[in-house]
């Protein structure tokens, strides 16, 4: 399965983007499928995870702190798809993000990633 991270851009802060995160197969059996981002001279860090992806709908979600009530993660099972809606942005949010579909075994495969640069 190959992902195909898209939806990056250049934002004012307090401005709004959704990413999007299309894999090429089905992910309905795969343990759950998330957004990172790396910072300038940072470490890789979480964003936001949705687990239950065989379900028809809903899924468990899990944020960082810093993001929680500013960002939205989502899943649409039909387009293979997961979605980061990103609001109220700010200028720490400024890094390269990356999705990310993890197996229940050693299966973890990461898209290519996409830069998001919010200016103050």
């Amino acid at each position: 399965v190959q992902l195909q991270a898209s939806g990056g851009g250049l934002v004012q802060a307090g401005g709004s983007l959704r990413l999007s995160c299309a894999a090429s197969g089905s992910i309905s059996n795969r343990r759950y499928m998330g957004w990172f981002r790396q910072a300038p001279g940072k470490q890789r860090e979480l964003v936001a995870t949705i687990t239950n992806l065989g379900s028809a709908s809903g899924g468990s979600t899990n944020y960082a702190d810093s993001v929680k009530g500013r960002f939205t993660i989502s899943r649409d099972n039909a387009k293979n798809t997961v979605y980061l809606q990103m609001g109220s942005l700010k200028p720490e949010d400024t890094a390269v993000y990356f999705c990310r579909l993890r197996g229940w075994d050693t299966y973890d495969n990461w898209g290519q990633g996409t830069q998001v640069t919010v200016s103050s």
